[in-house]
């Protein structure tokens, strides 16, 4: 990772920590093991350590910590899970790590509206467990426990996102901490609104650069009577995409669909002991009623047989579908286990779906000139891909390799008016394709940043450079 060396990185004030101190009191930690901790990431960014970490427990210490900051010229960086994987919460320049896990209260929930909201800090499962008994799910499913607040900040995505969205559809209010250490409130409960400036999309996806998310509120849908998943696996890459472009072209509402390609498939084998067979495979999920289901099934299942796929797999017992999803949610730790003492650098894209099969079907004949272990699995559904390397964390060679075959990967992707990142965020890791993506727009970016953030203390150094 190469990090912005025009940048003089100072110790904290002992009168700034003193103040801390006197504010926070044993919420305050400045040990190695948690700043450590604070200062890890899921991927190969170096680890770069905050000077203190500071728990939150209220938008009230969100407030008092950012005034303090601001006063003191100290930069403060969000976490939440730690589950990001374009170290969009490394900080980079230090200053205080504040981690709003704590912060996990579900404040309400409107079951005839359709709605919730809770704090930053309340993980997805947690959620999802308190609403079972509403009839109602929160459906925005990345995969890792990530806290909602940290999903909103990174406009996170998942398996659900072909038929529920992504986070930009799903948030309908934000609770946001300002630089000036003011409370907003970015809209109201109403699904739909013509008041002003959309603050809450300005502030969804943001990664923290522009104000710290203290509470969301949600969008939330009905369980569906009938949940069906089923496992395909197919002659060829080209053979499963399409069909996944077919289904979405003839109205098929998909509620997942997954693509795993062989190599993927060893290591979920070897990693979740799935025993399938190693060809590129599709994990789909229906929802609807009986009949809807059963219909959907009865087209996709015809769409696959004229396109080289398998007998179709059932599963429509509960703890057989979360056998299933759990095996492609750690798919990422099983790519890298293919390689022992391997780092795992992960990619994504997105590009229009009928441009998908062409994209992934390049982007796999690339790998297979890779000399280290690469997978292929996305939300297809949605043109969404990822490209997971297993790679030598001292080799400054492959280093060199990974991001060639990337930058051909996003190149690639733009090319089909696509983007270099459809749910992990720019982080880090895509700041140069973000303006080579999305060119003077970027600036309008940064005149918005220096607006709201004129000391750059704010996750500085994501996104784009000042």
């Amino acid at each position: 990772m190469l990090l912005d060396t025009s940048f003089v990185r100072a110790a904290l004030d002992p009168a700034f920590l003193d103040r801390l101190r006197d504010r926070f009191g044993t919420s305050l930690h400045l040990t190695d093991a948690m700043l450590r901790q604070h200062g890890s990431n899921e991927a190969h960014f170096d680890v770069v350590l905050p000077d203190a970490v500071v728990f939150a427990r209220s938008t009230e210490d969100v407030v008092d910590l950012v005034t303090l900051c601001v006063a003191a010229n100290v930069p403060i960086v969000p976490f939440g899970a730690g589950t990001s994987i374009e170290g969009n919460a490394v900080p980079v320049r230090g200053g205080v790590s504040v981690n709003l896990g704590e912060m996990n209260q579900i404040v309400a929930v409107n079951a005839d509206d359709f709605d919730c909201t809770v704090q930053a800090g309340c993980r997805r499962e947690q959620l999802n467990e308190h609403l079972r008994d509403t009839g109602l799910f929160f459906p925005i499913d990345p995969g890792a426990n990530a806290t909602i607040g940290g999903m909103a900040s990174t406009r996170a995505s998942g398996t659900n996102a072909v038929r529920y969205g992504t986070m930009r559809e799903a948030v309908l209010s934000l609770k946001v901490v300002t630089p000036d250490g003011k409370v907003i409130t970015t809209s109201r409960r109403a699904r739909k609104s013509a008041a002003g400036y959309d603050l809450t999309r300005l502030y969804v996806g943001s990664e923290g650069t522009l104000g710290i998310i203290t509470e969301v509120t949600l969008r939330l849908h009905p369980i569906p009577e009938t949940i069906s998943s089923a496992v395909c696996g197919f002659e060829s890459l080209e053979g499963a995409i399409t069909t996944v472009v077919q289904a979405i072209q003839v109205g098929v509402p998909l509620a997942r669909v997954e693509i795993l390609d062989d190599m993927q498939i060893k290591a979920v084998n070897a990693w979740s002991k799935l025993g399938l067979p190693e060809v590129t495979t599709l994990f789909f999920e229906f929802h609807g009623s009986p009949g809807g289901v059963a219909e959907q099934v009865e087209m996709v299942s015809a769409l696959a047989a004229e396109n080289g796929g398998g007998n179709f797999a059932w599963s429509n017992l509960p703890e057989e579908r979360a056998k299933l999803w759990k095996a492609r949610h750690e798919a990422y730790y099983a790519a890298v286990a293919l390689r022992p003492g391997a780092v795992g650098w992960t990619t994504d894209v997105c590009v229009p779906i009928s441009r998908l099969p062409e994209c992934i079907t390049a982007t796999k004949h690339d790998l297979a000139g890779a000399s280290m272990p690469a997978t292929i699995l996305g939300h297809v559904g949605d043109g969404n891909f990822h490209v997971i390397f297993a790679m030598d964390p001292s080799s400054k060679e492959e280093l060199r390799e990974v991001k060639a075959i990337n930058d051909r990967l996003v190149a690639r992707a733009l090319a089909m008016d696509g983007t270099c990142t459809g749910e992990h965020g720019i982080g880090l890791g895509k700041q140069d394709w973000l303006v080579k993506e999305l060119g003077d727009a970027v600036d309008v970016m940064r005149v918005l940043k220096r607006a709201l953030d004129p000391k750059n203390l704010f996750n500085p150094g994501k996104i784009f450079s000042l």
